[in-house]
């Protein structure tokens, strides 16, 4: 395999070159282990750590290697199947969230994607608000966002969630099908093209593993039934992985998530239409209370605007301004101390259970 396969390109070879004549060579992190990276160099996918230096110069845990990230690496004289990770190349995207804790930090799910799959089932009660949260950490991704609706074969009418979901994602692609018979999987060709990332983000049961599945056309992924008593989902994805398809695109899964807490989310691009009414109020420091001309009020009113959408937009910026607020008042050393766990995990030895990659 060509490093190109992995997604290498102009962009990330201009910021590899300061590292050229170094010995150094660029590799693509393929999965996060508990103390060690999977790392793919185009030729091997070797074990590799983080050094001393990456180490103490990164001031936070997002600064280290995460699923997707191009390193710069240096074979080990004594034992070349292990590779030393000196640097980070700069991320073309990020797909991040605040991680959970009273501390919470951020936490980097997947980089360097051009597509985000939003994945969604279709078999019970559509979660709009849990859709709004996702499409708003989308939106500041970098990434193209996708809508998947799977499980399109036990919908009776999938065009009506179509419909139902259209005000809230608004430009974004939506698609319908099933990962399971392979009903409408064709649609998502047009990006899995060859070297280019795709990651897919949802909530347990939705049937992320079966569609990784779908587009290996492999079993890679472990799946299990959603519970029949709420038909809520169980986790079978544990760790985010990064794997070539069969079409040469690359696909990062990730494990169902349970929350998905804001990290300066674009929150106004996943309310566009939110903001096109309150464009109409008489007043430009409309506070939406009780200003005469509120075009935002008329519209709750009039049922143009939903209620339930005008409380979802208010409480992620709620949420963003207390995370703000939070980091604001942290001391410098902040960093130092949320992620003091990580790094001691990370400088433990490799252990052999690791060794399969």
């Amino acid at each position: 395999m060509k490093i190109e396969a992995l997604g290498w390109d102009e962009h990330f070879a201009e910021a590899f070159a300061e590292y050229d004549g170094t010995g150094l060579i660029p590799a693509r992190v393929i999965c996060e282990l508990k103390h060690a990276y999977a790392l793919n160099t185009g030729k091997d996918e070797l074990l590799g750590e983080c050094k001393g230096r990456l180490l103490h110069k990164a001031g936070s845990r997002s600064e280290l290697p995460a699923v997707g990230d191009w390193v710069a690496v240096r074979p080990r004289a004594k034992t070349p199947n292990r590779l030393d990770i000196l640097a980070v190349l700069p991320r073309r995207s990020k797909l991040s969230r605040r991680a959970a804790g009273e501390n919470g930090h951020e936490q980097i799910l997947a980089s360097n994607i051009d597509t985000l799959f939003i994945v969604a089932a279709l078999d019970g009660a559509m979660n709009l608000r849990r859709l709004e949260r996702f499409l708003s950490v989308a939106r500041s991704s970098g990434a193209e966002p996708v809508i998947v609706l799977n499980k399109a074969d036990l919908c009776e009418f999938p065009e009506a969630a179509i419909n139902e979901i259209r005000p809230v994602v608004g430009d974004a692609t939506v698609v319908a099908l099933s990962a399971e018979t392979g009903r409408g999987c064709p649609q998502m060709r047009p990006w899995l093209k060859k070297g280019r990332t795709v990651a897919l983000i949802g909530p347990s049961g939705v049937g992320k593993s079966t569609l990784v599945n779908r587009m290996m056309r492999d079993e890679v992924q472990v799946t299990q039934d959603v519970r029949e008593s709420d038909s809520k989902g169980r986790h079978t994805t544990t760790r985010r992985e990064l794997f070539v398809t069969p079409s040469g695109a690359l696909l990062i899964d990730t494990p169902g998530l349970r929350e998905m807490q804001l990290w300066d989310a674009e929150i106004e691009d996943a309310f566009a239409d939110v903001l096109q009414i309150a464009l109409r109020c008489r007043f430009g420091n409309c506070s939406h209370v009780k200003e005469p001309g509120c075009a935002i009020r008329e519209s709750l009113a009039d049922g143009t605007l939903p209620t339930a959408r005008w409380d979802s937009y208010n409480k992620l910026l709620l949420e963003r301004a207390e995370l703000h607020a939070h980091l604001a008042s942290l001391p410098d050393r902040r960093g130092k101390i949320v992620w003091r766990k990580s790094v001691k995990e990370l400088r433990v030895r490799i252990r052999p259970q690791d060794d399969h990659y």
